[in-house]
């Protein structure tokens, strides 16, 4: 993913007591520069009137239980309802106290999680599935599905003669070695008819991804969609001039990022886990109904790095297909099909090329989920556009 659009920061919810003291941020990844401290910011509470705001204000506990959380990468702008969600007091009406700090990857979110340096994180649940395999002392268990649909695709412009998967054989495919889509690749390819030892793989950093496609190094990259795109329109191409191609929309139906927790915390913590879980869909409640006020949050919480634009965009590919699905829309927020999600740990499975199948339930937990009548979908009248 590029890196070029923010610093790392400290982000504390808006309550009347001491700031949570942050605990020490997991660096140990190759690509990444060290990156200058900076002071916590605290965010006041949001008085804009939505559906939520409407109704009588929660009370909230006079002492709140510390969370410590973590992205998944860089704060951006489709993390809008974790933003909304601590700008309104949503966590604090739980009785907790929430702080984050960025995140350096699926896999770095696993391994910070199980070592006890975050509670609860973003991350890849199928990453999360090799990650239990190679530490079945310390395994990890999805609690709420953020995004219906994976952002996992392949990138080409149009004028390269790539306009179906089939046309990439002879072609040169550029991502870094662990990147997700790049690692199911095989899988994709037996999903499209076309043998997968037919391209040629082009290893670089993530932040130099999008640079090697621009340049003409390689003729299309992988990776996730928000990632990619904003740095590639903000080098003067639109979104006319590429052919994206989304795993989810040719045989690997996966989910997206989840909300990933250790199984002893959530064991030990259940009502600090479906505080969170409730927390934060109601601050995706209303990144639907009103998505300007979520990415007016995350550029508050900026710094001056951060691309109005490029947040925008990242916020609107999830607004457009990721985030609310037909799924998603009979099954409220947050939940995940057992029957689609025993499909795709099935191919996960064969991808990464791992030892055993785990269950549905070792991999999803959905006891920490609101009733369905609190994790509905906003109607489409009451959805602004971005």
């Amino acid at each position: 993913m590029s890196t070029s659009f923010f610093s790392h920061k400290h982000f504390t919810q808006p309550i009347a007591v001491s700031a949570l003291t942050i605990a020490t941020l997991f660096g140990a990844i190759a690509c990444q520069t060290p990156e200058p401290p900076v002071a916590d910011v605290t965010e006041e509470p949001s008085a804009e009137a939505t559906s939520n705001a409407e109704a009588p204000a929660a009370a909230v506990p006079d002492e709140l239980t510390p969370v410590k959380f973590t992205l998944s990468w860089l704060l951006q702008g489709v993390d809008a309802p974790l933003m909304l969600a601590m700008d309104r007091g949503y966590f604090a009406e739980e009785g907790i106290e929430v702080s984050f700090e960025r995140g350096y990857g699926s896999a770095g979110t696993a391994s910070t999680i199980a070592a006890g340096q975050y509670d609860i994180g973003f991350g890849d649940m199928y990453s999360m599935i090799e990650f239990n395999q190679q530490n079945p002392n310390d395994k990890l268990i999805a609690v709420a599905v953020a995004y219906n649909k994976a952002p996992f695709a392949l990138i080409s412009f149009k004028d390269s003669g790539i306009n179906s998967i089939p046309e990439m054989t002879g072609k040169k495919l550029g991502a870094p070695i662990g990147d997700a889509p790049r690692r199911l690749w095989p899988v994709l390819a037996e999903q499209v008819g076309v043998d997968a030892e037919g391209v040629e793989w082009v290893t670089m950093e993530p932040k130099l991804r999008q640079t090697f496609l621009l340049q003409g190094q390689v003729d299309a990259i992988s990776g996730f969609s928000y990632s990619m795109l904003p740095a590639i329109v903000g080098a003067g191409k639109t979104l006319d001039d590429l052919n994206i191609f989304y795993y989810t929309d040719n045989g690997l139906d996966l989910y997206g990022n989840v909300i990933l927790v250790k199984e002893s915390f959530a064991e030990a913590n259940p009502d600090v886990v479906k505080g969170f879980v409730k927390g934060y869909l109601k601050g995706m409640q209303d990144a639907l109904r009103d998505p300007e006020a979520g990415l007016e949050g995350v550029l508050a919480a900026g710094d001056e790095l951060m691309d109005q634009e490029s947040e925008k965009l990242r916020l609107q590919i999830a607004l457009d297909g990721l985030l609310v699905t037909d799924e998603v829309e009979k099954n409220g927020l947050g939940a995940a099909d057992p029957v689609r999600l025993e499909a795709t740990i099935a191919q996960t499975v064969k991808g990464f090329g791992l030892a055993e199948t785990p269950t549905v339930e070792e991999v999803f937990n959905d006891s920490f989920l609101p009733p369905l009548e609190e994790r509905q979908v906003p109607p489409a009248s009451e959805r602004k556009p971005l």
